[in-house]
């Protein structure tokens, strides 16, 4: 005979298994699209995308060892990268000569992108420090340091589309 601690046990691993359905099918049906969009975005906000490397190194080894990690870890940490590039582009951007209304596009379908996968993850979960770190490096070496000129965000927007293409493929991965 199951008791009621028992009963709300059952009731809460349904509820966790319907919340990572929904998750996953929202990432299924949805990311994909919003993905799509931004990433155009992000190419006709401004003219081409420099050539110019960054001082800071793409957290390669990051990307790959989360490829092999759980399904929520793998959200959180697509969720936690896209918030990161959320708050980089919170800086000053007097210096910048995109397309504003194409810019507000961009952050306005990122941060719902953002918000979606935020409901898919445990809030008790510690995001990823070692990602965390590398963005504020990025902060640091690039718009601080360069002084938040037009040629700084360029190489932000180069990085963030490295990410942001960098997270499709690992999102065709999690099927």
């Amino acid at each position: 005979m199951y008791t009621k601690e028992s009963w709300t046990c059952i009731f809460l691993i349904i509820c966790s298994m319907q919340s990572v359905c929904n998750c996953c099918d929202w990432i299924r049906h949805h990311y994909g699209h919003l993905s799509a969009e931004y990433l155009s975005l992000l190419d006709q906000m401004g003219g081409d995308i420099t050539e110019q490397e960054a001082p800071v190194f793409f957290p390669e080894l990051l990307y790959r060892r989360i490829d092999d990690a759980k399904f929520e870890d793998q959200v959180r940490f697509r969720n936690e990268t896209i918030y990161q590039i959320t708050k980089l582009f919170d800086g000053n951007m007097k210096a910048v000569t995109w397309d504003k209304k194409k810019l507000d596009d961009f952050l306005n379908i990122l941060e719902r992108q953002f918000e979606n996968l935020k409901s898919c993850v445990s809030p008790a979960e510690k995001p990823e420090r070692r990602l965390k770190r590398y963005f504020k490096k990025l902060n640091r070496k690039v718009l601080r340091k360069m002084n938040y000129s037009a040629q700084a965000w360029e190489l932000i927007r180069k990085e963030t589309k490295h990410h942001l293409q960098r997270l499709d493929i690992f999102k065709a991965k999690m099927h």
